[in-house]
């Protein structure tokens, strides 16, 4: 597997979380598992995993109304990560804009 982490969740509620628990989000590849997260954080970022968490979101219905008729479908599916990084370690997504 090339790559595991395509991108790193920046929103609000993220944010917030990353500041209190010193815990990071992560849109990572469907079959990687937390071993292969864990290695890449670490790898990519230079810091300390402590713990993995992951969920598989499955994509949204969705309806879109047009002149002719209904148009159905569904979003895409996609897997995220929550890593908890060690005590005083963080991370800046923002350096290197």
């Amino acid at each position: 597997m090339e790559k595991v982490i395509l991108k790193p969740i920046i929103t609000e509620k993220m944010t917030g979380i990353s500041e209190k628990l010193n815990r990071y989000g992560f849109l990572v590849d469907k079959r990687a598992n937390k071993v292969e997260v864990k290695n890449a954080v670490e790898k990519m970022y230079g810091v300390t995993v402590t713990d993995v968490n992951t969920m598989n979101y499955i994509g949204k219905k969705t309806v879109r109304y047009t002149k002719k008729s209904f148009s159905t479908g569904r979003k895409d599916a996609f897997k995220k990560a929550i890593v908890t990084l060690k005590e005083g370690e963080s991370i800046d997504f923002f350096a290197n804009i």
